[in-house]
């Protein structure tokens, strides 16, 4: 037992198009659940990850956030603030595949912002589109109580030429802990169109266990972009439309209040 928050969880990605026509996709990846306060502990206590330094497995602030290098807290918790959520230094930790061989790519990037007292206070979920282009959206937790956090909002970034934007987004999270769950269903007027999903087990964060993930996964971000973009293909011969990309947001947060969406810059 390493004695940290932070940890690797390894599993299973399924992604499923229901129109206009089926299509699915399943391959196994590994994530790494980091507690912010904990980066310069796991640099100097592990060999093979690095924070803001090349290693093997590492993680950079820089992509994250808004990508200037600045420490995550201090934006994660601007933004809190901006919804009225004070966590009263509880614990901020990131769900996101790190940089491997210096290289890191991440779809969709998960914080869990806990009050001091350990409860769950808010969910940011961290999108990212293979332009080069970051947006993120706020959600308070309101529910849980059976241990799944069910949060929904409307969608406000492009994220592929294949979805409109008139689209809204489901999320079913189970938090980490021994185990963890993820879940995104994407509906437009006409009802569901996408599924994906993650489903890990944790590890406890060590240099062994590091070097069996990147064993098992040696080239993990190419293989994530190769497999958007092959399926993009496959999807776009089954007939999927393109949509044109819009002009980038002025917003970099969209905060969702429990009656009304609101955005925060």
């Amino acid at each position: 037992m390493s004695g940290w928050a932070s940890g690797l969880y390894q599993g299973l990605v399924i992604h499923q198009r229901l129109r206009p026509r089926r299509h699915r996709l399943r391959y196994r990846i590994f994530q790494m659940l980091l507690d912010l306060d904990e980066l310069d502990a796991l640099d100097a206590g592990l060999r093979l990850f690095g924070h803001n330094r090349p290693a093997l497995v590492g993680f950079h602030d820089r992509d994250h956030g808004p990508g200037d290098g600045r420490p995550l807290r201090a934006y994660v918790e601007g933004q809190l603030a901006r919804a009225g959520i004070d966590l009263e230094g509880g614990p901020i930790r990131l769900l996101c595949m790190p940089r491997v061989l210096g290289q890191a790519f991440n779809p969709l990037s998960l914080y869990f912002c806990h009050h001091r007292s350990g409860a769950l206070q808010a969910i940011l979920y961290e999108v990212n589109n293979t332009f080069g282009q970051r947006h993120s959206y706020l959600i308070p937790v309101e529910d849980g109580a059976d241990g799944l956090v069910r949060q929904a909002c409307d969608k406000a970034f492009y994220v592929s030429p294949l979805q409109d934007m008139a689209m809204t987004y489901a999320f079913a999270v189970r938090p980490p802990t021994d185990a963890l769950f993820v879940a995104v269903d994407s509906s437009d007027g006409a009802g569901p169109m996408l599924h994906a999903a993650f489903c890990a087990r944790r590890a406890e964060l060590s240099d062994a266990a590091i070097l069996k993930a990147f064993l098992g996964a040696p080239l993990l971000m190419l293989k994530v972009l190769a497999g958007i973009h092959w399926e993009a293909l496959r999807i776009w011969l089954k007939g999927g439309r393109f949509h044109a990309r819009p002009a980038l947001l002025d917003e970099a947060v969209t905060v969702v209040g429990p009656s009304r969406l609101r955005r925060a810059a």
